[in-house]
Parts: structure tokens; C-alpha cells; sequence
């Protein structure tokens, strides 16, 4: 979740959910897992698009709002645990479910509030491992064996996960970086590691080296103003220009001994942002900038601080306006609470503060500089790269030395407001990436929005050229009271074809097809109505990701979701058994691994369901395919080999006059695959 143009903005938008104390047994966080529901209304199950879209019109409610579910089965749907829930104020931000990570049958989920650990050995009815209670936001985590990585970037984070919060601007009790947990006993999580970064964490991927498995490697995507170098020495927010050191452009990469995490540290910090020029970008519609214009003229009325960011009117909240204060006092040798002249200076000060941080001054020869932080990074260690959302560009990373990654591709697109995340093809041919318009707490999905505004955008990478092919975005409109807007994902593994799950907020789950990156398709949906029908309410899915045979949901206000795929004349049973053939002990989305399947049966079969469905091969031969691999089945060892043999002879004889060549040819080298392996 973020804005346009860097964390700090995000914090401008958003307003500041009330925190609650938990004081509440593990023994009663573990009957949580009781209240999970299941079932809600039958899916509608075709391949044609329900018309009309069901998911206009949706019943409000916080956990009772209407659904509608497409070729997609909810299995269940489990709230937060009391101290991950604010009951009196819906939507309170502080309180917020984040990313997912999975190890064994666990899924370990963010909140802004600490992190739950649910048990799905049972995917209808998990159950609460333990919820640990330790603010920092965003509270992203990944996972590698038996550590958890979480990032904090919050100013109110602690070294000592406590609830009250760090009052002081400057303060050794302020933890902004990447905790590391031991979960050796999953139950009992243990904090062995704090490693502080000049910008804290917003994300964080975990990347793997092939050739080094002593250690794994953290890329910190840092979003926030750069601290004080009172706070944390040699943190500076200077331009490289003025300070080599600077940590503007750069992503901290931190090098994890596996047996000594607390030996932790940031090892570099290379300027994969460096030389970017400003991209164009679009404005504000219209009426939201009205809109916008009429909240901060109230504000201002009320007293309160506005900023504009690129001539968009913000009101600042008590998280940024609150420290700023407090330095005012210091600097003048006060203390205690802002005086009116106090709060006048600031007012006088504090767009010109602003303006440093999303408007730096023009670099040598009058360049506008880009971006000076990535918010996210999807690592492919199988291919050497990694995809880099970074605000106004998406970046490719050579990535084969992890602890020095190095930009050698960067893409631009003035439809694009925030560059947010990113997901790679499994063959690495084609990358997605995601437009975060209006940070994730503005409605972008409305019937009026532009279809290639807060959208994906799917590009063909050939050495380092990315060539664009074409926009998704969710295709049921969404009411104003909705947050929406793309966001997080992952490929679900069927063989032959490219297709994802991805989370847009309050616009649901969304799965679809771009194994043609020129027109990717719809297949599949699951979707709420909005938390409140009178205004917007913080939720949705903040990430929506497949593991071990099923959709997994972090729903921000609601808890966590999952859900079956449900066989339809888009989707076959057969491709969804293979997809299932793959089984992970740990996974993070943005440590993306190539997708290898095993030599099965199956797997063949939903190749041929692909050429029938597509018209690949004619229907006799369709006919001739699944009864030799039927036969074939039977079978056993010379027999079973001999018929998988001559089957694959005849599919590469057919393979010249199919209008599909290249996926008969690989369903032919699928069968010869069966056929060496024996099963």
C-alpha cells in the first residue's frame, strides 16, 4: 500500500486508526479458529462471463456483506484475533492485515499491529498458532526455514515491539528496518535480530544466491523521509550531488548468515535509481480533485495542515504534522505541548518540507530526478533478474551477484501513477506490473475511471528492451465507498498457460489469463460489497496468492480468506490437479521460483484439454490422445513406455498441421517425459 509519489505521501492520505491494548490468552486466541465461516452463496460456474456482473450491487457489511464468487469456491473465511481488530472503528488503519508468507501447512500473515500464524492443515477451518502483538507497519513478512523477516517502517515502531509507541523525533528506542524472528517453535516466535535501515521497510524480498547457501539476502524497500543521523549515524537525505552517501536512489540489501542471524547487516546499498529522469505521469480526474479541494478547505477551517503534491491538496495527519511540532519545540528549547506560534511556524515550513521529499531539486545538467526509492521487488534467482516496482518506473535487476544488484532496464508509462509490484512469467519471457493509483485507500475503480489508470500493465522482455503488449484492470466497477485498485498476486501454476490471482482491495480476487501478454482475460472472481454504503471504510485484499492448492487472501479488516478453484469450460479439473501437483515447504510471492512439475499423467491431460478447448488438434485426434494416455495409464512398465512412445511419435507427426504447433510438441515431449520416468 502506498502513493504516487513516495511513502511519505501515503502517510499525508491516510488517516490514523486507534490502537487498543491486547490482553488476551494464547488458549483463547486459539478458539478464533472456531469462528471461521465457510460456505456463502453457490458459485456461478460457466465459461461465459456472468452478464449481469453480480458483483455490482453487493449488500454492505463489515463481516456480513454480500459476496458473489465465479468459478471459485469459498472454502472459508476466519476473522483477526481480538488484539488484530479494532470492533469499534472499522477499517482502523493501525490494525491493517498485510502480506502473507507460508512455511509447511502455516500462513504467516502481516498486520500493522504485529503478525498471525494460522494453521491451514485444515483450509476450512484454521486455526490460530499465535498472534504476536508488535506494531511497526506495514509488518511485511517473508520466510526462509526457520526465520521470519518482517519490515517495519513506521516512526512509532520499537525496538521492544511495545504498544505506546516512541514520542522523541530522535530516539533509541525507535526500531525502523527489518526484525528477524526465530520460529523454531512456531508457537513461541523469537526476536534474535533487529537490523535498522536509514529508511526503514515498506517491503522486503528475501532473494536466494544458487551458489550460496550459507546465507540468504533481504532487499529493503525503504519509503519514508531518511532518518536522522543523530538516530542512526551516516543516514543522509542530502542529493548524491551534495552527499556520495546519500541514501536517495538506492535500495539496502542485507546479507543473512543462516547460522548466525543475529550477525545480520547491511552489506550495500547500490543506486539502481540513479541517472532516471521524472516520467510523466496523469493527473487527478476532475472531480476527485474537486473533491479533494473541499476536504482540505474544511481542514484548513478546522486548523488543520495542508500540503499540495503535485498540485493535489492533501491534509497532513497527526503522524507527520506530530513530530514536525516536536522538533519546532526542541529547536527553540521548549518542551511540552506546541504553542500557537509553534503550530504557525510550521504551517509557514511545512510544504517546503513536503517538497524536499516528493519535489527534489533538479541534478547536474537541470535532469528532473525519478524516483528516489522502489517499492517493491520481485526476485527470480532461476533467471539471474528481478522486477522493480519503483514508483514511476518498473526496473529490471541483473541479480546473479545478490549482494550488488544493478539496474539494466527501466520502463516508463504516463498511465502509470505509482509503479508497485511486480510478477514474472514462469518461463521469464513476460513481466506484470502494478499500478497502485491512489495508494490503496481511494476508490480507482469506479465506473468513470479510465480502464488504463490503478491497472497492470503486461510487458515483453527480450534482453533488456521491455516492449509493452497490453493493460488489465479488474472489469466490474466498484462504488465510491470501495478502495480499489491493483495490488498484489501470484501465478497459479497450470501448466502451459500464465495465469494469476491478484488481490484489488475492496474490488475482491480477481484470476486471469495472459499467457497471450496481448489479451489477458478474466476466469475466475471473488468479491465483497464495501464495509459501509455511506463512506469508505479501510478493506479488501491486500494480497491474494495460491499455495499448495489453494487461493489464500489477507483481507485487511476481515481476516484471512481461502478458496478453491472450481472446474469450468475455462478451466479444466485436469489443469487444476497439475496446478496442484506442485506443493511448496515455504513460499514468498516475491521470491519467485521457476515452476518445474513432475511427470504425470495429469499434467499431459491438461495439454490436451488446452488444444481442445483452443481447436489445437482436431477432435478425433483430441479423442485418440486421451484414450492412449488412458491406455498407457493401465499400463505398466515396457508396455506402459512402448504406448507412451509411439504416442508421442504420433503428436510430433501432427504437430506440423496444428494450428498450436509449439503446445502439441510440448504435450509430446510431456509424454516422452511419462514415459522415462515410469509412473
Amino acid at each position: 500500500m502506498t502513493t504516487n509519489a513516495s511513502r511519505s505521501r501515503g502517510a499525508l492520505r491516510r488517516a490514523v486508526g486507534r490502537r487498543i491494548t491486547p490482553a488476551v490468552s494464547l488458549a483463547a486466541l486459539a478458539l478464533l479458529g472456531a469462528c471461521a465461516t465457510a460456505g456463502g452463496p453457490a458459485p456461478i460456474v460457466s465459461a461465459a462471463a456472468p452478464s449481469p456482473d453480480p458483483r455490482v450491487g453487493l449488500k454492505a457489511g463489515w463481516f456480513d456483506a454480500g459476496e458473489a464468487l465465479w468459478n471459485l469456491r469459498l472454502l472459508s473465511s476466519t476473522p483477526p484475533s481480538p488484539p488484530f481488530v479494532d470492533r469499534a472503528h472499522p477499517g482502523a488503519f493501525d490494525y491493517a492485515n498485510s502480506d502473507l508468507a507460508f512455511t509447511g501447512h502455516y500462513v504467516i500473515q502481516g498486520n500493522f499491529h504485529g503478525f498471525q500464524i494460522w494453521d491451514i492443515a485444515d483450509p476450512r477451518h484454521p486455526t490460530l498458532t499465535v498472534g504476536y502483538v508488535c506494531p511497526g507497519a506495514q509488518n511485511d513478512v517473508s520466510v526462509y526455514r526457520n526465520l521470519l523477516f518482517m519490515s517495519v517502517e513506521s516512526p512509532t515502531g520499537r525496538l521492544d515491539c511495545g504498544t505506546q509507541g516512541v514520542a522523541d523525533t530522535v530516539s533509541a528506542e525507535r526500531m525502523r528496518g527489518i526484525r528477524i524472528f526465530d520460529l523454531s517453535d512456531i508457537a513461541h516466535p523469537r526476536q534474535v535480530a533487529d537490523v535498522q535501515t536509514c529508511r526503514g521497510s515498506h517491503t522486503n524480498t528475501l532473494v536466494t544466491d544458487p551458489h550460496d547457501t550459507a546465507d540468504v539476502y533481504i532487499y529493503v524497500s525503504g519509503m519514508a523521509p531518511v532518518r536522522s543521523p543523530n538516530e542512526l549515524a551516516g543516514c543522509s537525505g542530502e542529493s548524491p550531488e551534495v552527499d556520495p552517501n546519500s541514501e536517495l536512489f538506492r535500495i539496502e540489501v542485507i546479507r543473512v548468515p543462516l547460522a548466525h542471524p543475529e550477525s545480520s547487516r547491511v552489506v550495500s546499498k547500490p543506486l539502481v535509481l540513479a541517472g532516471l529522469g521524472r516520467a510523466a505521469t496523469h493527473p487527478e480526474t476532475p472531480g476527485d480533485l474537486a473533491a479533494a479541494r473541499a476536504q482540505a478547505a474544511a481542514a484548513a477551517a478546522r486548523g488543520g495542515f495542508v500540503v499540495a503534491i503535485h498540485g493535489m491538496p492533501f491534509v497532513a495527519p497527526p503522524r507527520f504534522v506530530t513530530p514536525l511540532l516536536d522538533s519546532i519545540v526542541k529547536a527553540r528549547g521548549g518542551s511540552g505541548a506546541p504553542t500557537a506560534a509553534d503550530s504557525a511556524a510550521l504551517r509557514g515550513a511545512i510544504q517546503g518540507i513536503v517538497n524536499r521529499i516528493v519535489n527534489p531539486p533538479a541534478g547536474p545538467g537541470g535532469l528532473r530526478p525519478g524516483p528516489v526509492q522502489c517499492h517493491d521487488i520481485t526476485a527470480y534467482p532461476a533467471i539471474g533478474l528481478a522486477g522493480g516496482a519503483c514508483a514511476q518506473y518498473g526496473v529490471i535487476l541483473d541479480i546473479r551477484h545478490p549482494a550488488a544488484p544493478r539496474r539494466i532496464a527501466a520502463v516508463a508509462d504516463s498511465n502509470f501513477s505509482f509503479w508497485h509490484s511486480a510478477t514474472w512469467s514462469n518461463g521469464g519471457h513476460n513481466i506484470l506490473f502494478t499500478d497502485e493509483w491512489g495508494g490503496g485507500i481511494q476508490p480507482r475503480c469506479r465506473a468513470t475511471d479510465p480502464r488504463d489508470w490503478g491497472a497492470d500493465a503486461i510487458y515483453t522482455l527480450r534482453d533488456t528492451t521491455l516492449t509493452f503488449r497490453s493493460y488489465y484492470k479488474l472489469p466490474a466497477p466498484q462504488t465510491p465507498e470501495e478502495n480499489c485498485v491493483a495490488h498484489n498476486g501470484s501465478l497459479i501454476p497450470v501448466p502451459g498457460r500464465t495465469i494469476m490471482v491478484q488481490a484489488w482491495y475492496q474490488g475482491g480476487i480477481s484470476v486471469f489469463d495472459w499467457t497471450d501478454p496481448a489479451h489477458p482475460r478474466e476466469i475466475a472472481f471473488f468479491d465483497r460489497g464495501p464495509m459501509d454504503a455511506t463512506r469508505l471504510e479501510l478493506a479488501g485484499s491486500w494480497s491474494a496468492y495460491w499455495y499448495d492448492g489453494h487461493i489464500i487472501s489477507s483481507e485487511i479488516a476481515r481476516g484471512l480468506d481461502i478458496l478453491d478453484l472450481v472446474p469450468n469450460g475455462l478451466l479444466t479439473r485436469n489443469e487444476i490437479d497439475a496446478a496442484r501437483l506442485i506443493q511448496a515447504d515455504q513460499e514468498n510471492v516475491q521470491d519467485q521460483q521457476r515452476l518445474v512439475w513432475p511427470a504425470r499423467f495429469v499434467v499431459a491431460r491438461a495439454y490436451v484439454d488446452q488444444l481442445a478447448r483452443d481447436g489445437g488438434l482436431a477432435a478425433a485426434e483430441i479423442a485418440a490422445a486421451r484414450g492412449a494416455l488412458a491406455g498407457a495409464e493401465r499400463d505398466h512398465g515396457a508396455a506402459r513406455r512402448d504406448a507412451l512412445t509411439r504416442l508421442a511419435a504420433h503428436l510430433e507427426g501432427d504437430a506440423a498441421a496444428s494450428s498450436d504447433a509449439a503446445r502439441v510438441r510440448t504435450l509430446a515431449a510431456e509424454v516422452r517425459r511419462i514415459a522415462a520416468a515410469g509412473s
